[in-house]
């Protein structure tokens, strides 16, 4: 059977006010964990959010529809572009 460890070698350190310490202090009290482990885990929330809001393409019913449309249609290359890949089958497919 395998096992796998969850070492933590990596580390932050950030500098703050005495204000928002004692804030974190609170919250991290209120919530029943340790400060570090209150800070990781908004953090990584925060974190995963902002990624997802980064990954997520958002269109209202207007834009859905001319981007499906744009999408679905007929595609055409300009000239450099069909040189480009004219140049790529020559270098890379029929080597």
């Amino acid at each position: 059977m395998k096992t796998s460890r969850n070492f933590k070698n990596d580390r932050i350190n950030i500098r703050l006010s005495g204000t928002a310490k004692t804030l974190l202090e609170r919250a991290a009290s209120i919530e029943g964990k340790t400060v570090n482990n209150y800070i990781l885990n908004c953090a990584l929330e925060r974190a995963e959010e902002t990624v997802r809001k980064h990954d997520t393409l958002s269109l209202n019913a207007r834009n859905s529809e001319i981007f499906l449309n744009a999408l679905s249609g007929d595609i055409s290359f300009n000239k450099k572009l069909t040189g480009a890949f004219e140049e790529h089958s020559r270098w890379v497919i029929n080597k």
